[in-house]
């Protein structure tokens, strides 16, 4: 039963996520943070196991993971990770496309980790750059022509990425929809994209393909378009982090864009907790109705730079969290530095997710 008074049994600090005098903050929480919790507060750090069966943390430096569009124009980005809402995949591309593309299956979210380029597609030219989120969506046909070799975190949902509700932040919230570069249309009428074809091949991406559709005319041949269904960037940057000077606030605060079962959330370069005897790391949990994936764009925290290009999967109800060496740290240093510096693209999904056979072959092991 939910209620505004939570119960104190035992030993526990006065303050949420503070004052823990060598005690052990875990979170058993319900809903992603926004449900029902208990903090349970041990004597030691609970991710110290070893794991043996499918179920455990893996790590892996996406630099090891050959996406086969790396280095064949014809490749294709490499999945990561799946479920029933949602796969995660990685994209290398280095050439043009010699093909448009289509999602057929769900809107497509990508984040560009490093890069620049352009996007065609029907609704106009889309310029990207390092820190870009670009939103496609579902059924959108476009074509990726990298200036520099682009690596690309590439989310899709089975259902459609949305805004989620600002609640009583307004028009305050962190995601400002007056910050996105939205295209205008340029329709192409320029001779076929391989030398010697006299199409246009559509590759439709959906369960159980590839199809392809050979156009005979050009497929971004749009004039115009109006609605509010359309492709945009959004970089990070202009993401507005909410903090809080007396307690490390909870990832959920960090949210960027939600679809059915799938939350997607910007960790990036904040002003630090101030107030002495606050914990600066986020506690020990599990997070037991979602799995959660952490992408690691750069950044340092307390001066120890962060590995870009991990990826980290934590799957729901196993233990996770900062080592209690880094959780030391923080403290040592707590006067020394007053900024968070990290950048990390956070993914949470209802449903487990099954990791690919190359993220299991790579898993640095520190569950293992």
């Amino acid at each position: 039963m939910e209620s505004f008074v939570h119960l104190r049994k035992g030993t526990t600090p006065r303050r949420l996520h503070a004052d823990l005098e060598g005690l052990k903050d875990d979170e058993l929480g319900r809903g992603g943070f926004v449900g029902r919790t208990a903090n349970l507060y041990r004597r030691h750090d609970p991710t110290a196991y070893r794991a043996e069966g499918p179920l455990r943390p893996v790590d892996v430096l996406t630099d090891q993971l050959g996406p086969t569009d790396a280095e064949d124009p014809a490749g294709t980005p490499l999945r990561l990770f799946h479920n029933a809402d949602c796969q995660l995949s990685l994209s290398r591309r280095a050439a043009a496309m010699p093909f448009f593309i289509r999602y057929v299956d769900g809107d497509l979210l990508c984040f560009v980790h490093a890069g620049t380029g352009v996007l065609q597609t029907e609704f106009g030219p889309l310029p990207y750059r390092t820190g870009d989120w670009v939103y496609l969506p579902k059924a959108t046909t476009w074509r990726q022509l990298p200036d520099a070799a682009t690596t690309l975190l590439m989310i899709q949902a089975t259902d459609e990425f949305r805004v989620p509700p600002a609640g009583p932040l307004g028009r305050h919230f962190p995601f400002d929809p007056s910050q996105v570069s939205i295209p205008d249309p340029a329709p192409c009428d320029d001779e076929p994209i391989a030398a010697g074809r006299e199409d246009y091949p559509v590759r439709l991406v959906h369960d159980g393909g590839p199809t392809t559709l050979h156009y005979r005319h050009h497929p971004l041949d749009v004039e115009g378009w109006r609605g509010d269904n359309f492709a945009f960037t959004f970089n990070i940057a202009d993401y507005n982090v909410i903090t809080s000077d007396s307690v490390h606030l909870p990832p959920t605060v960090h949210l960027f864009m939600q679809a059915t079962g799938v939350y997607v959330m910007n960790f990036l370069p904040k002003r630090a907790e101030n107030v002495p005897g606050t914990e600066r790391t986020p506690w020990y949990h599990r997070n037991v109705d979602y799995d959660e994936i952490a992408f690691f764009h750069g950044g340092s925290l307390n001066g120890i730079p962060m590995p870009p290009g991990l990826i980290s999967h934590a799957p729901q109800g196993v233990h996770h969290g900062a080592p209690e060496a880094a959780r030391e740290r923080s403290r040592r240093k707590f006067d020394e530095y007053d900024r968070v510096d990290w950048q990390v693209i956070a993914v949470d999904t209802r449903r487990r997710l099954t990791p690919a056979p190359e993220i299991l072959a790579n898993d640095l092991g520190q569950h293992a």
